[in-house]
């Protein structure tokens, strides 16, 4: 071959590598959860190609996990609990709240059987929960404001997968349980509601969607169209409940749940897509109040909570 043919298939080749690295640079890696409400989120690797970017959805057992992922290097953006994003902060992980993609989410489920129907009824009761959600926030949260704490329970600690089968079981008395898992409890006869837990300082948790400060930062432009991408997928779930109800329901859960399910757990965690400082800072709060989260230092509210982004994709969508 000669030296200019050499020369010519070298330029291709570095030219090839750069095309490769740069479509690498422009996949935005996604960490996000199995559960009703954060079907939107999975939603947006489906239109990514119309939004102009790629996605790529790693899916984790709960929110510290995600945390964990982006802690490794190996996500841009993530979805959680708020309880999971202010301990990620708290203990050092680099991110940024940039938007809310539900709310609720959240129900206390007694056994049918168990003769509890209240939360001062959970007193010398087994009760379980998945460690590190907003689920133990919020149980901590009723228990303190019904004059109890978890000592005056038994507190069992299960993955979300887990705690229907124990409550079936009845190797537990109760769950703090998540969407759509306390609706199927109920739906199947072994589970009765004892309360939404709405009604402490935190209201209806919002699921919280982060950014490390790397992507935020250094990838502005990559960050505009996701988060456009997420609001196109969020709005489409909310007016479009058809469309929200077989994509959860066939390519999620593969046909694991009813469409009673699906609308049950709709019905108590809403797709959203709006964040605020001061329900991030009143969880911090009531998590530190508690010690949920094991915090050295609670985070400030305003310090990681950057609305900029959905604001400006919000206004050019023209949505309110």
């Amino acid at each position: 071959m000669s030296t200019k043919l050499i020369g010519i298939a070298l330029i291709a080749a570095s030219a090839a590598i750069a095309t490769t690295s740069q479509a690498a640079d422009d996949v935005i890696r996604l960490g996000n959860l199995k559960f009703a409400h954060y079907g939107a989120v999975s939603y947006i690797k489906e239109i990514a190609p119309k939004c102009g970017i790629k996605v790529d959805e790693k899916v984790f057992a709960k929110g510290p996990d995600v945390m964990q992922g982006i802690l490794a290097g190996e996500l841009d953006v993530g979805t959680t609990a708020s309880e999971a994003a202010i301990s990620g902060r708290a203990n050092g992980a680099p991110i940024y709240v940039v938007a809310g993609f539900a709310k609720g989410g959240a129900r206390l489920v007694a056994g049918k059987d168990s003769g509890i129907k209240s939360v001062k009824d959970l007193k010398g009761k087994k009760v379980g929960v998945t460690r590190g959600g907003i689920h133990e926030v919020l149980l901590d949260a009723e228990l303190g404001q019904n004059g109890l704490s978890a000592k005056d329970v038994t507190i069992v600690y299960l993955a979300f997968a887990d705690l229907n089968q124990a409550l079936l079981g009845k190797n537990i008395d109760a769950m703090m349980q998540s969407e759509p898992q306390s609706s199927q409890a109920i739906n199947k006869g072994f589970g009765v509601e004892v309360m939404k837990p709405y009604d402490t300082p935190i209201g209806e948790p919002y699921r919280t969607m982060v950014m490390t400060e790397k992507f935020y930062k250094e990838k502005r432009p990559l960050a505009e169209k996701f988060m456009r991408c997420f609001l196109e997928a969020t709005k489409t779930f909310i007016d479009n409940k058809e469309t929200a109800e077989k994509y959860v329901r066939e390519v999620i859960f593969k046909n694991q749940i009813t469409k009673e399910d699906f609308y049950d757990a709709i019905g108590n965690s809403p797709y959203a897509y709006d964040i605020t400082v001061e329900h991030i800072q009143v969880t911090t709060d009531t998590m530190a109040k508690y010690g949920t989260g094991k915090m050295a230092k609670p985070p400030v509210a305003k310090d990681w909570v950057k609305t900029d982004l959905l604001e400006q994709a919000k206004k050019s969508m023209n949505l309110k």
